[in-house]
């Protein structure tokens, strides 16, 4: 069998082509079939070389013939190279893109709304309006009520239309009102009962702008805020303390 040095040279050519694009990310097929076509013409150069070895063994071969045996060895050498180059490439990309996935997929399930029993109704809410109430209802319990005031009227603003916004609004007039802020308290509370009329906050929102007309000596709007407060939500908690207040209030 001959090989002349041209149709080696055009065979080498042709196996390292497929290379030119190793340096780009492969999906796992494309990636088999270039490592498998890279094996083959492998195979076939070592194989040619062999024979060309073979057959070339006598007494006659020439120095350009060495210099071919040598070339075709370092072919070889190379297109393994540049196999164990894309193997490689290979699993560093699919481990890039599995850990893609798993960081997506948790950040995804941050972003997903859950489930939260708020005064006794269930509602779905996202991370973002549960952790922008919690770290309001935390500067608020921790006694930072300026703060906690900020904060709640942002979260109002906000999310408006979340499960969370009644109450939000509830303690936000609760806030002013540990300032001693009654007006703002007072306009706060209103919020409450005029939006939310159903919500279990709302009698406390009066119970709380009652108070606050009692200290700012409005003794009249007093008695009709817990009048209502009775007539609107009776059975409620804040409806026996305001059975109490009128009592008091002459």
């Amino acid at each position: 069998m001959k090989f002349t040095k041209s149709a080696l040279m055009a065979a080498l050519f042709a196996a390292t082509l497929p290379l030119t694009a190793s340096a780009g990310l492969f999906d796992d097929e494309e990636a088999r079939k270039a490592i498998m076509d890279l094996k083959s013409k492998v195979a076939k150069l070592e194989a040619d070389l062999k024979n060309l070895i073979d057959t070339k063994t006598d007494k006659n071969t020439t120095l350009d013939m060495i210099s071919q045996q040598d070339q075709l060895r370092e072919e070889v050498a190379r297109l393994r190279g540049q196999t164990e180059i894309l193997l490689n490439e290979i699993q560093v990309a699919q481990k890039r893109q599995k850990d893609f996935y798993t960081d997506l997929d948790a950040r995804m399930k941050k972003l997903e709304p859950r489930q939260v029993t708020i005064d006794g109704q269930t509602s779905s809410v996202n991370m973002d309006e549960q952790n922008a109430y919690d770290n309001a209802m935390a500067q608020f319990k921790s006694g930072d009520y300026k703060g906690a005031a900020s904060a709640l009227g942002d979260f109002v603003k906000r999310f408006s239309a979340s499960a969370y916004a009644s109450n939000a609004q509830y303690w936000l007039g609760n806030a002013y009102y540990a300032q001693g802020d009654c007006k703002n308290a007072i306009t706060a509370q209103q919020v409450v009962v005029k939006t939310w009329p159903d919500s279990q906050k709302a009698a406390d929102a009066m119970l709380n702008i009652a108070s606050c007309q009692t200290e700012l000596k409005a003794m009249n709007n007093a008695k009709k805020t817990l009048q209502d407060l009775i007539k609107n939500y009776p059975g409620t908690p804040a409806a026996a303390t305001a059975k109490d207040r009128l009592k008091s209030i002459k």
